[in-house]
Formats: structure tokens, sequence, C-alpha cells
């Protein structure tokens, strides 16, 4: 394969194109630190990623600001600490929030030249509305898990995604998954038979973070450290 192979890019967004860990530990931090829970951010991000995990898995129909407020009521559980209704609304509604990496906006629209860009993502339509105006970038199609009914890794998110792509138009096996999370995106996009590159974001980070372990083994097409890089290699393919 290569990388001129394709006519379209779908793309995981929280971990890949915003960074979810910086806005999330923006929020629990600050909680953390007001009952006395001294941990670092990498603790409390590796803490929470499985209650958000289990809480997307068990209450799929659940929009995503109260998968968030669920899921830190549990962390909170787990660590002892207590979570007010006011606490856990202020998490629900943090995504707008949460910065884009500096270097999406001006890689998407590299990107854009080349391929019609799909959205698929763990969020709802208003979250990601919010996240968009960070991006600045028109998607050619915006897929979330509200639409959907399901979150990633379930198979239904790449099978409404392999419909979308049907929708457009897209020839067999001109689409390309690109995104952080091997959990969430490249072991089930792998298991629907996509090629797909990893944004490799915690490259230079041990361990997982805010995402689980993949629960099987698997290896990404591509790998790039950051979403610059990845445009860069596109841009030379094509040139």
């Amino acid at each position: 394969m290569k990388l001129t192979d394709f006519e379209a890019l779908s793309f995981d967004c929280y971990g890949t194109l915003i960074d979810w860990e910086a806005g999330i530990a923006a929020v629990l931090r600050p909680w953390a630190q007001s009952h006395g829970i001294t941990v670092t951010d990498e603790e409390l991000l590796t803490e929470y990623s499985t209650f958000e995990a289990d809480a997307e898995a068990e209450h799929p129909q659940e929009l995503y600001p109260q998968i968030l407020a669920r899921s830190m009521r549990a962390l909170g559980a787990h660590l002892g600490a207590p979570v007010s209704d006011e606490e856990a609304a202020a998490f629900a509604s943090s995504v707008p929030a949460w910065p884009a990496f500096p270097d999406s906006t001006d890689a998407l629209e590299r990107l854009a030249r080349r391929y019609k860009l799909i959205i698929l993502s763990n969020i709802d339509r208003a979250s990601f509305a919010g996240s968009n105006e960070r991006l600045g970038v028109t998607f050619t199609s915006i897929l979330t898990a509200q639409d959907i009914g399901s979150y990633k890794p379930s198979p239904q998110n790449f099978v409404a995604l392999d419909a979308e792509v049907k929708r457009l138009g897209i020839s067999d096996g001109a689409l390309l998954h690109v995104a952080q999370s091997l959990f969430h995106d490249h072991v089930p996009a792998k298991a629907a038979g996509l090629p797909t590159v990893w944004i490799n974001r915690r490259h230079d980070n041990p361990g997982w973070g805010a995402t689980p372990a993949p629960p099987a083994d698997v290896t990404p097409d591509w790998t790039f450290p950051s979403m610059a890089a990845f445009a860069d290699a596109v841009d030379a393919a094509f040139s």
C-alpha cells in the first residue's frame, strides 16, 4: 500500500486531533487536589481510563456528557472521594474547552487537498461542534456515537463507517483510518479490514494514559508521532 492509494481518511478525534488528556486532567486534577488525593496527572488518567471504557460499553445509548459524569463518579468511588452534582456537571460539559493539538488544523487542511475527511468519534453532536470550532476544518462526514448508538471499540461503529463510505461513493479499499487509540480504533478497524495510521501522540510517554491497553496485538500500517508528520509524509508521497 501507498499513501497515494486512498480517497478518504476517517479520523478519531479525541486523542488524535483534540488533546483529550489535557482536557480531562484540567478538570480532574483540581477535583482530586481538593480532596487531598496526591497523584500525578498520568496516574489520574490511567485510573480514569477503565471507568470511561466500562461506562461506554455498559451504557451505549447514553450521550457522551452522561458518560463523562458517570465515569467521574465511578472514579470518585474508587478513590474514596465524593463527586458533587456540580463537579460531575462541570466535567460533563467540559469537552468544548479541551484544546486542539497545535498541529491538527494545519495538518487537516493539507490532507483535505488530497482526501475526503470523515470523523468517527465517541462523542455527541453538540460536544463535537465545540471541538470543530477549535479545529476550524470542514469535514465531509461526521459520525458520532450519538448517531450510531454505540461507542468504539464496538464493531457497530465501523459498520456505520463502511455504510457512510459506500454512500459517499468512495472506492472499495480506498479508506484509511487514522487514530491514536489502539484500544478504541486500531484493533476494531483492523478487524473490519481497514488499513490504519497510528498517530502515536504518546510516543514520549510510557503507558496508555487515558486509553485502556489494547486487548490484542495490533500492527498499524503506518506510525507517525504527530499529525504534522503524517501530513508531511502524504505531501512527500504525492509529490
